[in-house]
């Protein structure tokens, strides 16, 4: 009998990459192709289904794709559409579902927000197996989110809800990219930290080696690697981003009661940097009624989150 397997597809302004994974975790074959070179969303299919195609082919004869699910930015789960998404070379609405469907008509095809995908992933394989109210927050170039109540991911009525990235926490602050001031990416994510750096370069006149660093070659890897030497003004900005995202937190809590909040994503690999101011101020903030119940963790979904969390959005839809 083969393997029942979904195709997990990561749509990144960069790369898209994709694998085949099965209802027990079991990643069997991926690949990937060039976002950035296409800026013809039609050649862009083509050389996508026709390598995801191929790769199927290597383990055909084992397994059965019983369904696509996609990750994107601005993802539409209702419509199945790609939104305005700055950072593809598409732009507009896309109807990316329904075009996928030329080169894949007998499967069904889901497509959500990435941040959605990985909250699904990390309910369907990672940390959140059995939990029915949690948030994940993907902490990357920018900072996305999915929210789970009750076992179901909220869409909103319109399938863009759950931005927490895009709540504003300190008016008229950092320019955001969506146009407003002050928001959470701004200061939580990996450009928000290299900002962060300068303000603490600023702030305080302690040497540092990052003061030597242009900022066009300055990035968060960077930082973290100079906070775990000991550089004081490094961990300043850890400290700041931490507390930052621990204030927004505590207020999340009030309104979701969640069990647990997971962080993904290359900043959450900071560890303890990020994670103890975060909890601390989070705890610091809470609501007395929500003081030492939330679990603040790190994702359980390894370097394929984004792709797990695609397939998982098969799996989720085959469940209902």
């Amino acid at each position: 009998m083969k393997t029942e397997v979904a195709l997990g597809i990561d749509v990144g302004g960069t790369f898209t990459k994709f694998g085949f994974v099965d209802r027990n975790a079991n990643y069997l074959a991926e690949g990937f192709i060039e976002t950035a070179k296409h800026e013809d969303i039609h050649s862009y299919l083509r050389e996508l289904c026709k390598t995801t195609h191929e790769v199927l082919a290597t383990i055909e004869d084992s397994v059965k794709l019983v369904g696509i699910g996609i990750g994107a930015p601005d993802g539409n789960f209702y419509k199945g559409t790609i939104e305005y998404a700055p950072n593809l070379p598409w732009h507009g609405i896309i109807p990316f579902t329904d075009m996928m469907e030329e080169y894949y008509p007998d499967l069904p095809i889901y497509l959500t927000n990435d941040a959605n995908a990985a909250a699904i992933g990390e309910m369907i394989y990672g940390g959140a197996k059995g939990m029915k109210d949690f948030l994940v927050v993907t902490l990357g170039t920018g900072l996305g989110s999915g929210f789970v109540a009750h076992g179901k991911l909220i869409y909103g009525h319109d399938g863009f809800a759950g931005e927490l990235g895009h709540v504003i926490v300190s008016p008229d602050g950092r320019q955001c990219s969506c146009g407003r001031k002050g928001c959470l990416e701004t200061y939580v994510s990996a450009t928000g930290v290299k900002r962060s750096a300068y303000k603490m370069m600023a702030k305080y006149t302690s040497p540092s080696p990052l003061r030597d660093i242009p900022f066009n070659e300055m990035d968060a890897k960077i930082i973290s690697e100079a906070a775990l030497a000991g550089d004081e003004l490094a961990r300043a900005t850890f400290t700041y981003t931490g507390e930052m995202l621990g204030k927004a937190l505590a207020n999340v809590v009030a309104i979701t009661s969640p069990e647990a909040i997971f962080l993904m994503g290359g900043l959450a690999k900071a560890g303890d940097l990020l994670f103890k101011p975060t909890r601390e101020t989070m705890e610091k903030n809470m609501m007395k009624l929500f003081k030492s119940k939330v679990k603040l963790l790190p994702s359980q979904l390894d370097k394929n989150a984004a792709i797990y969390g695609a397939a998982a959005l098969v799996w989720e839809e085959r469940i209902n």
